[in-house]
């Protein structure tokens, strides 16, 4: 079977396999809807819709203090039929996303950007699948299934990212920016992605028959193109909506500022909760600087693996970023395959996959005792979210220890294979 047979074959699958589930169970887009592991205030497909009946009303969409999303996916889906009354055009047009980002999966694997790039080669690159092993692991992975059902617009800015990076790696730079920038307009954490991201563009055109002329001129060029992409995005958005200040303060200052502690699986809900209101702008700031202090470290400490901090940066904003979801760890593991080399040099994989799979099965059970059943607490919930999280950390340091193994062992190449003791 040729590797074009094995796509459409994977793709058609998955596909299927989607509008199978909800013409059997016609009632589970609702019910993943309402989940808080799969819908937060900002990715939630109820507020969109609340946003969208008073859009389509001449309204201000902002106005109910419910809708915090970005204004251009108004007029997108008010061009779709009312998923209430007729849920199958929406959910084909999710399923449709899910391909779109799983051939970007399939680019970024085909380059061998994961393995080999131009400052840095694998010992173990020959250990590697391709890329429609990985496209099959996105696309049948269930926390995807349960994003694309419950119809959460975070697929959206995974569609920014993952298009960043397959341009990225293929030599369009500018495309890249634009993606990055598109993500970026639809949720923040994506800009953090910048430098990383732009030093594998970098990377990629220095192996090119017309290399950059330097690093910070290549930076600040590409810099310029993120801003004007983000910037045309937010013009756009301001005749959509018409108040540019209510608009940004109810997307942008709403996710800096985390007014809504509804409960989800990250770590600020609870903490915020419990915090008082006279020491929650300096927490605040603490919060934001932890997530942000990773992109210097890792970009500086693997420089030559610009990708590999990319895909760390989406599992640590999977943990650390305010408004989490199932989504941001089917981004994370959607990466991961890429990197099938570093599978041997891995320690904790059965430690983090169990605390993974054990806060998966229990997550929904505690929720259940504590808003339904009334015999819980708030605590319940909040105790099986730190496992979820401590499982992510987990793999995360896992993935962090085998490429820097894996770059000590090319560098001492005597030492394959032999345990190291730090003393």
């Amino acid at each position: 079977m040729s590797v074009d047979r094995r796509q459409a074959a994977v793709f058609a699958g998955a596909f299927a396999l989607r509008l199978l589930l909800l013409v059997l169970f016609p009632s589970l887009p609702d019910l993943l809807t309402g989940r808080v592991e799969v819908s937060t205030p900002v990715t939630s497909f109820k507020r969109l819709q609340e946003g969208l009946f008073l859009y389509t009303r001449n309204v201000s969409p902002y106005d109910g203090g419910v809708f915090h999303q970005a204004p251009l996916f108004l007029p997108i889906f008010a061009l779709l039929p009312n998923a209430r009354e007729l849920p199958l055009p929406t959910a084909l047009f999710y399923s449709l996303i899910d391909l779109i980002n799983a051939n970007a999966l399939i680019t970024i694997s085909d380059s061998g950007q994961a393995v080999s790039g131009r400052l840095f080669s694998a010992l173990r690159k020959h250990i590697r699948w391709d890329g429609v092993s990985v496209a099959a692991w996105f696309l049948f992975n269930p926390f995807t299934i349960a994003t694309c059902l419950g119809r959460s617009t975070s697929v959206f800015t995974t569609t920014g990212i993952l298009y960043a990076l397959s341009s990225a790696v293929s030599g369009n730079t500018l495309n890249a920016m634009l993606s990055l920038g598109f993500a970026s307009y639809l949720s923040i954490y994506p800009a953090l992605l910048f430098i990383p991201l732009v030093l594998l563009c970098y990377d990629r055109r220095a192996q090119g028959p017309k290399p950059p002329s330097g690093v910070a001129i290549f930076a600040i060029q590409h810099m310029a193109v993120f801003l004007l992409s983000i910037a045309g995005l937010l013009g756009i958005s301001c005749l959509v909506v018409g108040d540019f200040s209510q608009f940004i303060s109810a997307t942008y200052g709403f996710q800096l500022l985390v007014p809504d502690l509804t409960p989800n699986v990250g770590l600020w809900w609870y903490f915020f909760i419990e915090m008082f209101d006279s020491f929650r702008e300096f927490f605040l700031g603490v919060f934001w600087l932890h997530l942000a202090a990773y992109v210097g470290g890792l970009t500086v400490r693997l420089r030559r693996q610009p990708l590999f901090v990319i895909t760390s940066l989406l599992g640590i904003f999977a943990v650390f970023k305010p408004y989490p979801s199932i989504s941001d760890a089917s981004l994370y593991f959607a990466l991961l395959p890429l990197y099938r080399h570093l599978f041997p040099l891995m320690r904790y994989t059965f430690f983090a996959v169990s605390a993974l799979l054990y806060a998966t099965l229990l997550g929904p059970a505690f929720y259940h005792l504590w808003i339904y059943a009334g015999s819980g607490n708030a605590n319940f919930f909040y105790a099986i979210t730190l496992v979820w999280s401590l499982g992510l950390s987990i793999l995360l340091a896992d993935t962090i220890f085998a490429v820097l193994r894996d770059e000590w062992e090319q560098e001492n190449p005597e030492m394959r294979g032999k345990e190291a003791r730090q003393v």
